[in-house]
């Protein structure tokens, strides 16, 4: 009977194809994505690679490499330029290039809250209340934007920005200008925290850490962004592309060891233990009343309206500010939404 029941389906294949009809269906070839991180790769990306490892990127049909940069203006010329797809840029950078001609637009954003911190050491200027930055001489780099934020930050407070001194200290040497007391603060990003954390008490000092975000400073910071051409020509595939990457940062934040692990398969070099550190900082970045309750990734067009103004004030722009809407594309976030 099974003898005779594949004669008949291999005749019936023979004749659809004789007669130019389809024949049996066959698993589709993989879309290709390249994704470009912001930096290189850190504990803190490792909700793309768990994506990856875990599964999620295959199970949508897409075949996605991960390439590192140096920063988001490198992230964004890859994606203005075709070398990658899709990138993880944050939302002033957005605002600024979109000023200056871009046509990327955010598609999701993953950090909620900004990272820019102010690091102190208590037995130094014990930086933990914003209008401590009055007076302050901050370690921070020339040509980045961060003190332009920090200032802006300091205005909205009340607080007078010309009473912040600026000093030049190239990011290699910030901590060490901080533990050596050559400098009273420095801004980094706050996935620093652990390495800086530890250096402080080698140096019998407690680190303090102030999360701009968590007094106030209302930024997105990174997401997923493409190009305007891009999400025209293939809606589907960014749409899938979320969908699996939102499942590794919802993976990543229930199961850090894992993710670590994820991680290290494609990048041997990282230590699990500072993987985990910063997922648990992430985690404070990406989880917050709006992602539980409307997914991760989600944001607020009143917010992101908010942003621009904001760059266009403080950071300052070299052409017409872009409209809200110019930096952010809706409906390519999944349904039902992916809740941390």
């Amino acid at each position: 009977m099974r003898r005779w029941t594949r004669s008949i389906a291999g005749a019936l294949c023979a004749a659809a194809l004789a007669a130019g009809l389809p024949g049996p269906v066959t698993a589709q070839t993989p879309t290709k994505v390249v994704f470009s991180l912001d930096f290189i790769p850190l504990g803190r990306h490792a909700p793309w690679y768990a994506a990856l490892a875990e599964g999620y990127f295959a199970e949508e049909g897409l075949d996605v490499s991960i390439i590192p940069a140096q920063g988001t203006a490198q992230v964004i010329q890859a994606v203005e330029a075709g070398t990658a797809n899709i990138g993880f840029v944050d939302v002033p950078s957005v605002v600024i290039a979109r000023a200056n001609g871009s046509k990327l637009k955010m598609v999701a954003v993953n950090y909620q809250k900004a990272p820019y911190a102010i690091f102190s050491l208590s037995t130094g200027a014990n930086v933990t209340q914003p209008k401590q930055l009055e007076g302050l001489n901050l370690g921070s780099g020339a040509g980045s934007f961060t003190p332009k934020i920090i200032q802006g930050f300091m205005a909205q407070h009340g607080l007078d920005p010309a009473k912040l001194t600026i000093s030049n200290v190239a990011p290699p040497a910030r901590a060490t200008t901080l533990l050596s007391g050559q400098i009273p603060a420095i801004e980094f990003f706050v996935m620093a925290k652990p390495g800086l954390e530890a250096g402080a008490k080698g140096a019998n000092a407690e680190l303090r850490t102030l999360l701009l975000a968590d007094h106030g400073l209302e930024l997105y910071a990174n997401g997923i962004a493409t190009t305007e051409d891009y999400l025209a020509k293939n809606p589907d595939v960014v749409k899938r592309f979320v969908r699996a990457a939102l499942k590794g940062w919802k993976f990543t934040l229930a199961n850090p060891a894992k993710a670590a692990a994820d991680q290290i398969k494609s990048i041997a070099t990282l230590k699990p233990e500072a993987i985990e550190a910063e997922i648990k900082i992430v985690a404070d970045l990406a989880v917050t009343a709006d992602t539980k309750k409307n997914g991760l990734g989600w944001f607020d067009p009143d917010k992101m309206k908010g942003n621009v103004e904001f760059v266009a004030k403080y950071i300052g722009l070299s052409g017409p500010a872009p409209a809200a809407t110019d930096i952010y594309a809706t409906g390519f976030l999944p349904t039902p939404a992916i809740t941390p």
